[in-house]
């Protein structure tokens, strides 16, 4: 719509005998009026207007100069609105309501509510006390967070006698130090607190320095890391600020030296001389491990909810969710950013048995960051990372091309926190937290949803489940989870969604099932049904599950406790309980063929190539599920022998849960073991022989890796880490980055070179 049409529709709106000037009470909803076309010129004319509806339209924002001097009521319902600072030009508003915009959140409500100073009424609720505390008493607990923070970290760096660039360069790390460490009250108003953080550092530093002040209160701008400084962060004044690691990786030299897999390895050289400072806000952990057993469990007990997270976790009733209902403003999703100072260090990944003609891969560690801690604690090595999985790209044409089907954001999960990571700059974008959780698996699914104006988009999903075996379900860019489903009563060890049907989740607990949802999809008011469509039945604990490519809907395999089964999960059928179709075969050390054996890694390399992982010392093999499954045999839960195609050389551990991943448009398979390191087999070379050499069987190779990328020798508080398990590694399609989850809380990120 242009601004001329929105002009005639203005002079229809009011009889022609009132002129604009006059003009108190005006509604313009339900006119598909973009941000474009409200022209400041025409509303300048509008000069005593007090009431506006702008109401079921397409703003995304508010322009910065609409002239209401007089404006008291205004209402912006089912709109696309991503911003509120931009309404503190109507400084006499009074009622004001929003509903309805779903990427405004909590962080929001409180922004206007210190913005307008005589807002009584908002989203129809009197927020008169609330806005009194918001206003008065957080703004004098940062305003004294902020000046101590100063007094301790910053008052000595600047000389008596200072240069305008020394005010202007301890201006910059100040305010990038002070958002960093400076919080105050939940996680899920962490974004609101940097801003005001930011706007009483810039005054504080005004008034103190005499140095420019930003008084436009726009959206904080994030850190650009390739700008940063020497590293000035220090941990804040109390618990509260005990979000900050310090990461050192030594510089060393470079060492190409070839070295046996059974052979002790030296650590490799990382050319990284600068502290690589972390400042993740808001984390915490329940530290125990995802199996019966728990053969890496601490003793430290869960920590009990404050009073603040279960704010966040709870509806305001005190009730629990049912299983599938709306819980749209329980639990924020909240920024974070990340404060990072590293140089870009190359490592060279030691060859180990290094095949004929391959070349070294030279990998850049980009971020170490340690952002799933408890309390904030700087001192939490123990928390354990689980899980971690690239988000789809939207409108990529996904499930079609899988090689450009991703971003560079992942999700991690580990402890009682869910992180969304940027891997090129290692900024944590967004946090999601609940007290007495522990996250073990993620999955993402891109919905297509049904917006308020009625037209349909696409929007990532993030499912996270863990030990309460509740699946929370979370829309990404509105920055909430908008639901949950009581999946099971025991921990859900793993969650994956169908890469056909976006709204089928699978589910694996330790109650010894397999679980089918049908999650729904939410409307516009974030209602959605969940409903159960199948539960297969295991005879032990599920770890790891894999649907099938070439019949996703027909078979998914899983990897568990005791060892390796096939289902039929095709919903023509009648049956909605479900035993296994087969279980399968491995060589025990003798030599003799066994389905009892652990098996908690299982992934597929192509179509057809199954990698699994037994937790037996150095056990990962490689078999055909064409070639083992004959999908037309009849009977039920038969056993069948794998067809093994290679075995891989890994490390002679046996130590459980370390799992493994394939990227298959690179055919790479990928496997940490228990000493920081990631054994990279590159498979390319040997897919056309096993694809050439249907129905005959050749004697079984051992596949040594191409490479072992190593972990550098990283110290924190002056101490080095070691006893490093590698949990998990994964990387994205097209293998640009690398993501390495440890058992000491710390998520590494490489991007190959």
């Amino acid at each position: 719509m242009s601004k001329i049409t929105t002009e005639l529709l203005l002079e229809r709106a009011v009889p022609r005998s009132t002129r604009l000037r006059k003009i108190e009470t005006l509604n313009l909803s339900k006119l598909q009026l973009k941000t474009g076309d409200l022209d400041p010129r025409l509303f300048s004319r509008l000069r005593h207007l007090q009431k506006l509806d702008l109401s079921d339209n397409l703003l995304d924002r508010f322009p910065n100069s609409l002239t209401l001097p007089d404006l008291r009521v205004l209402n912006c319902n089912n709109n696309k609105l991503e911003d509120v600072t931009a309404l503190k030009q109507f400084p006499l508003l009074e009622e004001l309501t929003y509903e309805n915009n779903v990427y405004l959140t909590l962080n929001d409500d409180y922004k206007v509510m210190f913005l307008l100073q005589n807002l009584r009424l908002l989203n129809g609720k009197d927020i008169t006390k609330l806005a009194k505390h918001v206003r008065h008493v957080n703004s004098r607990k940062l305003t004294n967070k902020v000046t101590a923070h100063w007094e301790k970290f910053f008052r000595d760096q600047l000389p008596e006698k200072h240069t305008a660039e020394q005010v202007k360069s301890i201006k910059k790390k100040f305010l990038k130090s002070v958002q960093t460490n400076v919080v105050c009250g939940p996680s899920s108003l962490s974004e609101f607190t940097r801003w005001r953080v930011k706007m009483i550092a810039e005054e504080f530093l005004a008034c103190s320095l005499g140095l420019e002040l930003n008084s436009d209160p726009e959206p904080e701008e994030k850190i650009d890391e390739n700008e940063e400084e020497e590293s000035t962060e220090s941990p804040g004044e109390d618990a509260e600020d005990k979000g900050q690691v310090t990461v050192t990786a030594r510089k060393r030299k470079r060492n190409r030296s070839k070295t046996h897999s059974h052979k002790k390895r030296s650590k490799p050289q990382v050319t990284t001389e600068k502290e690589a400072v972390v400042n993740p806000t808001k984390s915490s952990h329940v530290q125990d491990e995802p199996a019966p057993e728990k053969p890496r469990t601490s003793k430290q007990p869960a920590k009990e909810a404050s009073p603040e997270q279960e704010a966040e976790e709870t509806p305001k009733n005190g009730k629990q969710l049912p299983k599938g209902q709306s819980n749209r403003r329980s639990s924020q999703l909240t920024g974070e950013q990340k404060s990072q100072e590293q140089d870009n260090g190359v490592v060279t990944l030691t060859p180990v048995k290094k095949s004929k003609g391959k070349e070294d891969v030279s990998a850049e560690p980009l971020h170490f960051l340690q952002c799933h801690s408890k309390g904030n604690s700087r001192e939490d090595f123990k928390t354990q990372l689980w899980s971690c999985v690239f988000e789809p790209l939207l409108d990529s044409g996904a499930r079609k091309d899988p090689i450009v089907n991703s971003s560079r954001t992942v999700a991690t999960c580990g402890g009682e926190s869910v992180c969304l990571i940027d891997c090129e700059t290692g900024t944590v974008l967004k946090k999601y937290k609940v007290a007495a959780e522990e996250f073990f698996s993620v999955a993402w699914t891109t919905l297509t949803m049904v917006i308020s104006d009625s037209r349909k988009k696409s929007r990532n999903i993030l499912a996270a489940a863990g030990r309460r075996g509740i699946v929370k379900l979370i829309h990404v860019a509105a920055d909430f989870c908008y639901g949950e489903i009581k999946a099971h009563k025991k921990p859900i060890a793993t969650v994956c969604f169908s890469p056909t049907q976006e709204t089928h989740l699978f589910t694996a607990s330790y109650d010894k099932r397999i679980a089918l949802w049908d999650i729904g999809i939410p409307d516009s008011d974030y209602n959605f049904k969940a409903s159960q469509l199948l539960v297969l039945e295991v005879l032990s604990v599920p770890l790891r599950i894999a649907l099938v490519p070439t019949c996703p809907n027909q078979y998914l395999l899983a990897g568990c406790e005791g060892g390796c089964f096939a289902w039929n999960i095709k919903l023509d059928k009648e049956q909605k309980n479900r035993p296994f179709d087969a279980t399968f075969q491995f060589p025990d050390e003798d030599g003799s063929m066994t389905t009892l054996h652990r098996v908690d890694g299982l992934a597929f390399l192509n179509d057809d190539i199954v990698v699994s992982k037994s937790s037996k010392a150095g056990c990962i093999y490689l078999w055909s599920w064409s070639r083992s499954f004959d999908t037309k045999g009849k009977g039920r839960q038969r056993t069948i022998a794998a067809v093994i195609l290679a075995e891989l050389e890994w490390s002679t551990t046996n130590m459980s849960y370390l799992t493994l991943s394939t990227c298959p448009a690179k055919e790479y398979v990928f496997c940490g073991d228990e000493k920081g390191s990631v054994w990279m087999y590159n498979l390319s070379s040997y897919t056309k022989a096993w694809s050439s050499a249907k129905g005959k069987r050749s004697p079984l190779q051992k596949i040594p890796p191409a490479q072992i990328l190593q972990w550098p020798e990283l110290r924190a508080n002056g101490e080095q880490l070691d006893e490093i398990l590698v949990n998990n590694v994964v990387s994205d399609p097209t293998f640009t980055y690398l993501v390495v989850l440890t058992s000491v809380n710390i998520t590494a990120i490489w991007k190959k070179s």
